[in-house]
């Protein structure tokens, strides 16, 4: 129960959360309902009906049908599709902002311009925390954290030049200015948006990233980096598949409260060129993790037995 109580206290903390101002209205505002990490569109407005002062648990009531609980700051059920049980498993609703997991009920958090808002409704029995995601790419760098905009650095190894050079010429052309450091020599704290690119084993330092080592209830990514293999996991943390040399896998995690850290990484140098190849809105769209082998084949994460 204890566990259940955590994912009802996320959503249920009900408060006067703002907007952007009396009478201003957010614009280019997006907003996303899937289910199962994703796998399934429920619903996709990326024009939803929005009002100054909106908060996200309003925004949603307005454009689909939403039934609540607790006093209207639990979200129960979205489009018929209800939180639970799932057969012998939990199941609940969680939302994102620009890729982060809210810190707040959906009550008491305001919508701001520009705010790619996603509803997911997912299985917790692996962890109720999926603290960041790629699915809503390019932010969180376009429009920041919680309302903040901040920097973004691209963290490289020397062996994968060319890979960052790809990696920041993607976000030149989405008009997002990110400054290029050599791994190893820049401070990795400060509030940066940082993004690590380089092999598993040269990215791995990195205290954030490292916590995909230890499952997905330690960084939300259903996935680990076994030598030369990435193993990708499903939804209970169970090995499906095993992705061989040339393997690139884009990822995002937290630590703590700090900015999410992003990973285009791979078992190899060619994994990693096929990682930054990846960085793409169309080929991230609402994945929570994602992996690419040397075949070209995406695999979303988590994975299903269709990943076979």
């Amino acid at each position: 129960m204890r566990r259940r109580a955590g994912v009802l206290a996320l959503h249920a903390r009900a408060g006067a959360g703002g907007g952007v101002g009396a009478g201003e209205t957010p614009d280019e505002v997006r907003l996303t309902v899937t289910d199962r990490f994703g796998a399934e569109t429920v619903l996709e407005k990326p024009g939803p009906e929005v009002r100054g002062e909106d908060t996200v648990m309003r925004l949603l009531q307005r454009n689909a049908k939403v039934e609540t609980k607790y006093g209207g700051g639990f979200v129960q059920s979205i489009e018929g599709l209800a939180g639970g049980r799932d057969g012998a498993r939990p199941v609940d609703w969680f939302y994102f902002v620009n890729g982060v997991l809210a810190g707040k009920g959906a009550a008491a958090t305001g919508v701001r311009p520009g705010d790619r808002i996603w509803w997911d409704r997912r299985d917790w029995g692996v962890t109720n925390k999926v603290p960041a995601v790629v699915g809503s790419f390019p932010e969180p760098f376009g429009h920041g954290v919680e309302g903040d905009r901040l920097p973004t650095r691209i963290e490289c190894s020397q062996a994968v030049r060319d890979a960052c050079e790809a990696v920041q010429d993607r976000f030149t052309k989405l008009g997002i200015v990110a400054g290029k450091a050599l791994r190893g020599t820049s401070e990795a704290g400060g509030e940066v948006l940082r993004v690590s690119v380089g092999t598993w084993q040269e990215v791995r330092g990195d205290a954030a990233l490292r916590q995909v080592e230890r499952g997905p209830r330690a960084s939300g990514v259903y996935g680990r980096f076994d030598g030369g293999e990435f193993v990708a996991l499903d939804a209970r943390g169970r090995e499906v598949q095993r992705l061989g040399p040339g393997t690139g896998v884009v990822l995002a995690t937290r630590l703590g409260d700090g900015p999410p850290v992003w990973a285009v990484t791979g078992t190899d140098a060619a994994g990693v060129r096929v990682a930054a190849r990846a960085l793409d809105e169309t080929v991230l769209n609402e994945k929570f993790a994602l992996a690419v082998g040397a075949d070209g084949l995406p695999v979303a994460l988590p994975a299903t037995e269709a990943a076979r």
